[in-house]
């Protein structure tokens, strides 16, 4: 058994800019294909340039794919009752991205595709993502880190255009 201790930076931004506006300006950069049929096409590729292009064909003008959504906010709202608090998990990558760092460092599947976290508290929207050069570190793999270092960028330049 192993056990491993990884520090994780945090790129945070506090925005005036309302909540909505940022979730719909993080969607609108990003490709949101639907998943199941996705996934569907992916498997039943037979070769690599075909996977590719379905690939591309589902990334956005940032070359992100939205996976999943999560309304945290709307679960906490139930229990509450009030309109607030707005919280959502949007689970975005590209899985070509992630075959890049995967090849080189296994583990990094744990952590692609990644997560951007926009929740409204009283100061403003606050929009947060984990950097995956910081998840990759430990593993001192050049290659994988050269990677996570663009995706980081990638989405680290995204979150200023949404939320500026």
């Amino acid at each position: 058994m192993t056990i491993a201790k990884v520090e994780i930076e945090r790129f945070s931004l506090t925005s005036s800019k309302p909540f909505e506006a940022i979730v719909a300006a993080l969607k609108a950069a990003v490709g949101q294909p639907d998943m199941v049929e996705f996934f569907r096409t992916t498997r039943a590729t037979n070769s690599f340039p075909d996977l590719e292009r379905i690939v591309q064909s589902g990334l956005g003008r940032t070359g992100l794919m939205l996976f999943a959504e999560f309304d945290l906010g709307d679960i906490l709202r139930r229990e509450s009752g009030s309109k607030t608090p707005k919280i959502i998990r949007l689970v975005m990558g590209n899985p070509l991205i992630m075959k890049e760092m995967v090849k080189h460092v296994p583990d990094a599947g744990s952590y692609a595709p990644v997560t951007v976290l926009i929740d409204e508290r009283s100061d403003g929207v606050h929009v947060s993502y984990d950097r995956m050069e910081s998840y990759l570190l430990p593993y001192g793999n050049a290659a994988a880190l050269a990677v996570a270092r663009s995706l980081d960028e990638k989405i680290t330049t995204l979150l200023r255009e949404c939320t500026g």
